[in-house]
């Protein structure tokens, strides 16, 4: 495993910094070919905050973009990235012209085009393989999930054989190939976001680029989230598991939390939670979770009322009090 750093020495004999265009297309989730908005997460610059400005020809784009980090880049050497929204999409002329322009200069060492895996036809493949042939060209593919049901949730707008599909035609026409997966999409669990990462590595992508999900403001992911209320109180307990065998214990835990949830008057357990038992109680909520590697169970309170966490807490103890090999003393003490 490499970093893109590391990569970019081995194969450039140098450091090399990318300098971020904005090749003026846009996307065919945005204008009705497949959807109207956008991904939910994407910004009205497409992705490209960081990226010259559209306006203006390539030449002066870069001329700009080469001026911000000239005073970090000893060596002259840059990747010209076309970032922002779908860069294969657009007639093969106009595709054809703007990455030429990019490649021209001589410090200019390759090519990197963010798009879509559906919008990669043949007409497209022809150029991008034209271009590779004059400098080096890397694809870099917004898949951002392996899961389908997340994949609708963001309005990503296209299947994931096609993803497969264009990973396979690229690497048939030696393009690299660089796919972007976001951590932290809502109802996705460490253990989602694992099997993407190993799903896209045996694709045979080249590299992986990790994105945090974050809220962009403007966004249409910020209005579905600007109804959502901040709790009055929050807290997080974490409780050590003692025994030697605790992924066995801890679960045993969480199933028959579960089982016990559905008996209490006033306990309501959360609809497709993938990570644990989450159960909603009184005036907020609990979730309690098995750690992936530590012997441990994460407990989350969340209460709308001040004191709620604590009441919560009490009725949690309850059920919990009399597991021995769960160290649940700071959770008690809380409760009481």
């Amino acid at each position: 495993m490499k970093t893109l750093n590391e990569h970019y020495r081995e194969k450039f004999g140098c450091k090399v910094y990318k300098l971020s265009l904005d090749g003026g297309f846009t996307c065919p989730n945005r204008d009705g070919t497949v959807g109207i908005g956008g991904c939910i997460f994407c910004s009205a610059s497409g992705g490209g905050e960081f990226a010259e400005k559209g306006c203006e020809s390539i030449e002066a784009q870069l001329e700009k973009a080469k001026a911000r980090v000239q005073s970090k880049n000893r060596n002259g050497k840059y990747i010209a990235y076309f970032q922002s929204f779908t860069n294969t999409y657009g007639p093969e002329e106009l595709l054809r012209e703007r990455y030429l322009s990019a490649i021209g200069p001589e410090e200019i060492v390759g090519l990197s085009i963010g798009t879509r895996p559906d919008c990669l036809g043949e007409d497209v493949m022809a150029v991008l393989k034209e271009v590779n042939a004059v400098k080096p060209v890397s694809v870099e593919l917004g898949l951002q999930t392996i899961h389908e049901a997340s994949a609708r949730y963001i309005r990503r707008g296209y299947e994931n054989d096609v993803y497969f599909d264009a990973v396979r035609r690229l690497k048939e026409a030696n393009i690299e190939v660089v796919t972007h997966i976001i951590l932290g999409l809502p109802g996705e669990t460490p253990e989602m976001m694992k099997q993407t990462t190993k799903e896209v590595m045996a694709a045979g992508t080249d590299g992986v680029k990790f994105h945090l999900l974050h809220v962009l403001r403007g966004t249409d992911l910020e209005a579905l989230i600007a109804g959502l209320e901040e709790p009055a109180e929050s807290k997080e307990i974490r409780m050590n598991i003692l025994t030697e065998d605790f992924k066995t214990y801890g679960q045993k835990v969480i199933d028959e939390l579960t089982a016990y949830a559905e008996t209490q008057p006033g306990w309501s357990l959360a609809p497709s939670n993938y990570e644990g038992v989450r159960v909603n109680i009184g005036s907020g909520w609990f979730l309690l979770r098995l750690s992936l590697h530590d012997p441990l169970l994460p407990l989350n309170i969340e209460a709308n009322e001040a004191g709620g966490a604590k009441e919560i807490a009490k009725e949690l103890a309850k059920f919990l009090a009399s597991y021995d090999q769960l160290d649940a003393q700071k959770f008690l003490a809380f409760a009481n």
